[in-house]
């Protein structure tokens, strides 16, 4: 799978980052067979979080293993300071290592949002000071999400950023602007950029969630692939995160796998083919969670 350096992290990622949200209902045995398949795939890169139900206890187990062969990127979506710590004392353990080598604010996605996190922020930087991470980030799942990374940014000198990237928001005038603007600055920082959500397609609406997704992900091979291509070649990105549905984050690994880039006229048809699609955002309107998904947070890519 081809690599690409994640900013000034220096880390060559995979242009799929694996999702840990999909093993959010697993144990370790359940897990073992699709964590080592993405690995086998040239997967590099882990994104997985505390609030993902069961996965940190699910892939931890598999990490002593191999270790120096993946980067694992970790999330806190705590406010508070006492209790971000502890989420990170219980990261480490349930993943079994020493230090992370990534370490984001979770689902920030607006100014007000970010003040917020000030004391979580706190533990963040105290983690990078203390050598439990080797960089720092954010993450966000919405259409504020560009303006409070590129606050972020500025704040914090954070190292990567995440957030959406499909072709449908792309073509929502305002988000692509404050994309673009933050892209520039992570540009002139030399701050890492991944991609969520390359796969979605619309809102569940009245339709019965028949993936593990709180959006309704591309049902067919060909628009998966359409959008894993899209966030690839969308300037400014170098990798994506997949999905927490299992049969969509199969064929996205296997999209990338064989990704050639859109050139610049293609990227530009497919953002004119989704432009009546409904958009996904905002999330506190649109997201629906199947019934077999539990407890399981909404921020799963």
């Amino acid at each position: 799978m081809q690599k690409r350096r994640l900013g000034r992290t220096e880390h060559h990622s995979s242009v799929a980052i694996l999702g840990g949200a999909v093993f959010a209902s697993d144990s370790p045995e359940t897990a073992e067979t699709f964590f080592y398949e993405a690995l086998e795939a040239g997967i590099n890169h882990l994104d997985i979080a505390p609030g993902y139900g069961l996965a940190e206890r699910a892939i931890g187990p598999h990490i002593s293993k191999v270790r120096d062969k993946i980067f694992i990127a970790e999330k806190t979506g705590e406010v508070e300071k006492s209790w971000a710590k502890s989420r990170l004392d219980k990261t480490l353990t349930r993943l079994q290592v020493d230090h992370l080598d990534l370490y984001q604010a979770h689902g920030v996605t607006s100014v007000e949002e970010l003040d917020k996190r000030s004391e979580a922020f706190e533990v963040i930087l105290d983690a990078k000071e203390q050598g439990l991470t080797r960089f720092i980030g954010i993450t966000g799942h919405d259409l504020g999400a560009p303006k409070a990374h590129l606050e972020a940014i500025r704040r914090y000198d954070v190292d990567t950023v995440m957030l959406p990237i499909y072709p449908r928001v792309w073509a929502d005038p305002i988000y692509r602007a404050d994309t673009e603007k933050l892209f520039s600055e992570c540009a002139d920082r030399d701050v890492g950029v991944m991609a969520i959500k390359a796969a979605a397609w619309r809102p569940w609406g009245n339709r019965k969630p028949d993936a593990m997704s709180w959006y309704e992900p591309q049902r067919t091979k060909e628009g998966i692939e359409r959008g894993v291509k899209f966030a690839l070649s969308t300037p400014g990105v170098q990798c994506f995160c997949t999905s927490s549905d299992l049969h969509t984050a199969r064929l996205a690994i296997e999209s990338a796998r064989d990704f050639i880039s859109f050139t610049k006229d293609e990227h530009a048809t497919v953002i004119e083919e989704a432009r009546d699609d409904e958009i996904i955002f905002p999330l506190s309107e649109h997201a629906v969670l199947p019934s077999s998904f539990g407890s399981r947070p909404l921020g799963g890519n």
